[in-house]
């Protein structure tokens, strides 16, 4: 059994999560092919390795170039503005610029125009599934927030540009992994306040908080002053994890590190691993 283990002791956003699969080995053309045929302008996609506390870790930067440049991105680790865009030789970087269907210049999306963009793409069913899965949960959590139905919730953050390649992205990603289980750590967020387009929310944040509600998911709150989980992270890994547990016995095949972009003084990353079921050897193996 091929298991997928998300170690969110460092919180979770969604460009963390993106990284972190796809450094499990997922090849970035081939992934940059499937989030083209979302037939979405107006961004760029910037893949590169990067050195945090002495550990090779992948960093997923969308740069919107379109007419959304400048909109409030949704309010996940923070961007980190010292760090170069300048190409290097390895990275992987990929503009995108169609001339078919144009989704991209909408200021705000509801919860119907994602899913049109999703069902009218090419991507893989499977994909597909898990998109709108995530998009459906973050827009009821959305909803139950503001007081508003379903259909009413508009994503002035989790609507942009940048969102959709995360969440589609990991779900391209997941469904090219092929796994049959998908476990979790426990969850991790920090504390204070954090400055979104709606002013100075609580951490966690309310849609990560209404995620959490009734849900079982066990969550620690640790002495960090900032948000650790985004409600795109917190909806990717309740609608993909099975439980949240301690790494389960397994042998461990391969290990991603998606970077965060907030410097929290500490590790910062999701850690993905891709293991298989721990199958103890037969009697007749040990004594070969």
């Amino acid at each position: 059994m091929k298991i997928l283990y998300l170690d969110c002791t460092s919180g979770i956003s969604g460009d963390m999560t993106l990284g972190a699969l796809l450094d499990l080995g997922v090849n970035k053309d081939f992934f940059l092919e499937e989030l083209s045929k979302l037939g979405v302008d107006g961004y760029e996609v910037k893949i590169q390795k990067k050195d945090r506390h002495s550990i090779q870790m992948l960093d997923v930067d969308v740069i919107l170039t379109g007419e959304e440049h400048g909109q409030c991105h949704e309010h996940k680790h923070g961007h980190d503005h010292g760090h170069s865009h300048e190409d290097h030789d390895g990275n992987h970087h990929h503009s995108h610029h169609h001339h078919g269907r144009d989704h991209g210049h909408a200021k705000e999306r509801n919860l119907s125009m994602i899913q049109e963009i999703i069902d009218s793409s090419t991507i893989s069913a499977g994909a597909k599934e898990i998109s709108k899965r995530i998009f459906e949960e973050i827009a009821k959590a959305e909803a139950k927030v503001h007081g508003k139905t379903i259909d009413q919730v508009h994503f002035h953050e989790v609507g942009a540009i940048d969102s959709i390649v995360d969440i589609v992205g990991v779900a391209i990603c997941v469904a090219a992994l092929d796994v049959d289980v998908i476990y979790a750590s426990l969850l991790h967020d920090g504390n204070g306040f954090i400055q979104c387009r709606h002013g100075l929310l609580p951490v966690p944040v309310p849609a990560v908080m209404a995620m959490l509600e009734g849900s079982g998911i066990p969550m620690v709150q640790e002495d960090v002053n900032t948000e650790m989980i985004t409600p795109t992270g917190m909806g990717i890994v309740k609608c993909l994890a099975k439980d949240y547990i301690k790494m389960p016995e397994m042998s461990i095949d391969k290990i991603g590190y998606g970077l965060g972009k907030r410097e929290t003084g500490r590790f910062g990353a999701v850690r993905a691993i891709l293991g298989t079921a721990h199958q103890p050897k037969s009697l007749d193996a040990l004594v070969e």
